[in-house]
């Protein structure tokens, strides 16, 4: 794959650029892209005279802006999915959402939630946005409901403003804003799956509190009750002779229940023709308790007990806030601030116990941990406007966390980790500086040209091995979009770009977290190695090329075809190795992360919405939506085959269609996500294993008059197991575990009302 320089031509265009930002610059049109989760982003009502209070709002270009014509109009590469596109399939979880957008797979069991990648690269490679601005310490995206969201974006590519710790790519979830249009929403619905039930609801209020000002409350609570079965096979073999020295079969089934309610309200109100100031707090609290009972079989070798138990409870609450204000200096010149606070707690109870055959407790483990965290952020950011075709922009962000974690973990009453220290206090001092100009030469042609430098300080208060870790940054980045000449609507677009990826806190704190299948202080193996960070990484550092060709359909439909590379430095791998460590009396097995060397991925991604009509006279109205992405990567370190980067399919693939029947009340829809099976070499000794994976889901909706809606749904409505696997090779013997978790069919019933 060729080298190419994307920081020297970034550089050399903004430099060249130079003179221009002193001067005087005017707003950009309504077109130009801001990023779309503050309202900036849209352009600006025309003020409205004091003598027209009843002005009618729907005739503003605003309200008929679609998510193609903003993705159209962005310089930025951007795919944004809108409102009806997230409710269409009844989901009670924001991942079973982004699963089917382009790009994006999701690990777990097929269908059955996990952690989100785009691009095959999740784990800091893909940056989540919340209202675009960084998703707080402690939150999840699995915290937020399908109903708190208005709009998701997808960013192939990073921006000096939005951020460049997004080397696949970034994803952006835009809450729910405050109309000035007055609205109930309420929804209430039920989950069946492997014989549990689960409940889930929400309520959405839009209203006025006065001329100028508007608010939005919505609240979603949510019971899940689930029921799992899986089953996980050790078999090592020694290698001289061939033989079995152990063949173990272990059969878990595990129950949960989760009870949770997400709640936020904004408050905004309209200053001035483009001036705004909104107060958004939200909330999230949650209770876990979950129960496993395992049974141990084994053939071969002698088995460390004959069957387990374990029980673990657990509680999370959090609450924030995020507030904005924009303003403008004079009609040249606007700035926004920033800023947003909070605080999480979670505390955790845990207690393992192994049996032997006549029933004998033979291990009694307990863990608990009580983490609080605190943080807060400002940012402030001025643009101005030079005549039709430039705009200039700055900013400065500032963000800082402090938290605390009280772990305890007890084998057969004897405290573990005393060396470390009964508390540990880790912070975070983020600070960024980023410059952006966006250029209009001419009708065809935009370009966003920009840098931005950012450093992430982290420091850890560990008795037994403080952290101080430093990373730092400076990433140019260079977008362009060429328009072809009316009629037509296609367009070409290229990146070049710098991102980067900082190592995780908890990669970099060197507490060890123990594995409770080989209990201390005995050994263990390398299938069940403990794991402890590495204070000494360095942030991971990507240079990228875009480039896409988009087709813009009559009907609202696009067709895209985007081609991409990534070369990487100093890639993070984890790494598992023998150890004499000051936890146990034995030597353990543990696995730490490691910078790895260079590695590079490129890909091919396609996607498409439209109209069947558009293509093929007297069809039916069938709304299609189709996408594949098509990866490839190497890490340079690593002998083939398989060195790809941890976690990267070959590819993944969505099809999805919806028909309201003419006349009808009803209208039905159907989606299916297919990934293939694949290996990963992660060192010389270190394999792992994925399995296929295949989600068919579908819905039929029944409107029963303007304002109330039923909905039943589907989910896996072809269950398949989640097979994964993972081995280690010593000089005289192979070990390896694979683990199958059982799937099952999901149906769901939603009733609807909007008053």
């Amino acid at each position: 794959m060729p080298r190419f320089a994307p920081r020297r031509l970034a550089f050399a265009c903004l430099f060249a650029l130079t003179p221009a930002l002193a001067q005087p610059i005017a707003d950009p049109p309504p077109g130009k892209d801001v990023p779309s989760p503050k309202p900036a982003a849209t352009p600006a009502k025309p003020p409205e005279k004091a003598d027209a209070p009843a002005k009618v709002d729907s005739i503003s270009v605003e309200q008929r802006r679609t998510t193609t014509s903003d993705r159209r109009d962005s310089t930025a590469s951007k795919i944004i999915i809108g409102r009806d596109e997230i409710e269409q399939y009844g989901d009670t979880s924001l991942s079973d959402v982004l699963r089917r957008l382009p790009g994006v797979t999701q690990g777990g069991r097929p269908g059955r939630g996990g952690p989100i990648a785009f691009r095959g690269l999740g784990g800091g490679f893909t940056q989540i946005l919340i209202n675009g601005e960084r998703i707080p310490p402690g939150f999840s995206i699995e915290d937020i409901a399908p109903e708190q969201v208005e709009r998701i974006e997808i960013l192939r590519a990073p921006t000096a403003e939005t951020g460049t710790r997004a080397i696949a790519g970034t994803i952006n979830i835009v809450l729910r804003e405050a109309l000035r249009k007055r609205m109930n929403d309420f929804k209430l619905g039920a989950t069946h799956e492997n014989g549990r039930t689960g409940f889930n609801g929400s309520y959405t209020r839009n209203d006025t509190f006065s001329d100028k000002g508007s608010y939005n409350i919505t609240i979603s609570p949510n019971y899940r009750n689930t029921r799992t079965e899986s089953e996980t096979r050790n078999v090592f073999t020694d290698l001289p002779s061939g033989e079995l020295t152990r063949d173990q079969r272990i059969q878990y089934q595990n129950t949960g229940e989760n009870k949770s309610v997400f709640g936020t309200v904004r408050l905004q109100w309209r200053l001035g023709p483009g001036e705004q100031f909104s107060f958004q707090p939200f909330m999230v609290s949650s209770r876990n308790e979950s129960a496993t009972e395992a049974r141990l079989t084994q053939a071969v070798g002698l088995a460390p007990y004959d069957t387990a138990r374990s029980r673990t409870e657990s509680s999370f609450d959090s609450a924030r806030f995020m507030t904005m204000l924009q303003k403008r200096f004079d009609p040249l010149t606007t700035y926004e601030l920033r800023g947003g606070a909070g605080r999480f707690t979670v505390d955790v109870d845990g207690r393992t116990e192994q049996f032997d055959p006549a029933g004998e407790r033979t291990l009694l483990q307990t863990t608990v941990n009580d983490i609080s965290d605190r943080s807060w952020n400002v940012a402030g950011k001025v643009a101005r406007r030079w005549g039709e075709t430039h705009t200039f922009s700055t900013g400065l962000e500032r963000e800082e966390s402090q938290r605390t974690e009280r772990p305890l973990t007890i084998v057969n009453g004897v405290p573990q980790l005393a060396g470390f220290g009964a508390e540990f206090d880790v912070s975070t001092q983020r600070s960024a500086l980023w410059l952006q100009d966006e250029w209009d030469p001419n009708p065809n042609w935009s370009t966003s040209l920009g840098v931005r430098w950012e450093e992430i300080l982290t420091k850890s208060q560990d008795e037994n091995a403080p952290v101080r870790n430093t990373s730092r940054v400076v990433n140019p980045l260079a977008h362009m979009v060429w328009r072809f000449d009316a009629p037509r609507r296609d367009q070409l677009r290229l990146s070049l770009t710098q991102s980067y990826r900082a190592p995780p806190t908890q990669n970099l704190v060197a507490r060890p977290r123990l594995n409770s299948q080989d209990p201390v202080p005995g050994p263990n193996e390398p299938t069940s190695a403990d794991f402890a960070g590495n204070p000494n990484l360095k942030p991971e550092v990507a240079n990228g090329l875009e480039f896409a060709f988009e087709r813009y359909l009559k009907q609202n439909g696009v067709v895209s075809v985007n081609v991409f590379t990534r070369r990487l430095r100093d890639v993070i791998r984890n790494v598992t190795e023998l150890e004499s460590v000051s936890w146990s009396t034995s030597e353990r097995w543990v696995t730490r992360p490691q910078n790895f060397g260079r590695a590079q991925t490129a890909g091919l991604e396609f996607d498409t919405k439209f109209v069947l009509t558009e293509l093929v006279e007297g069809a039916p109205a069938v709304n299609v939506r189709a996408n594949a992405s098509f990866f490839r990567s190497k890490v340079d370190e690593v002998p083939g085959p398989d060195n790809r980067l941890a976690s990267q399919p070959d590819m993944t693939a969505n099809v999805g269609a919806d028909y309201r029947f003419r006349g009808s009340p009803f209208a039905v829809g159907a989606a299916v996500n297919w990934t293939p099976g694949y290996d990963t070499r992660l060192t010389f000794e270190q394999r792992e294993s994925t399995g296929r994976k295949a989600v068919w889901d579908t819905y039929l909706l029944w409107h029963i008059d303007s304002a109330t809606r039923l909905r039943f749904t589907l989910a896996s409505v072809t269950p398949r197991d989640s097979h994964t696997a993972s081995s280690y090779e010593l000089p005289t013997q192979f070990q390896q575990s694979r683990t199958v978790g059982r799937g099952h069919l999901v149906s769901g019933l939603r009733f609807e009302m909007r008053l």
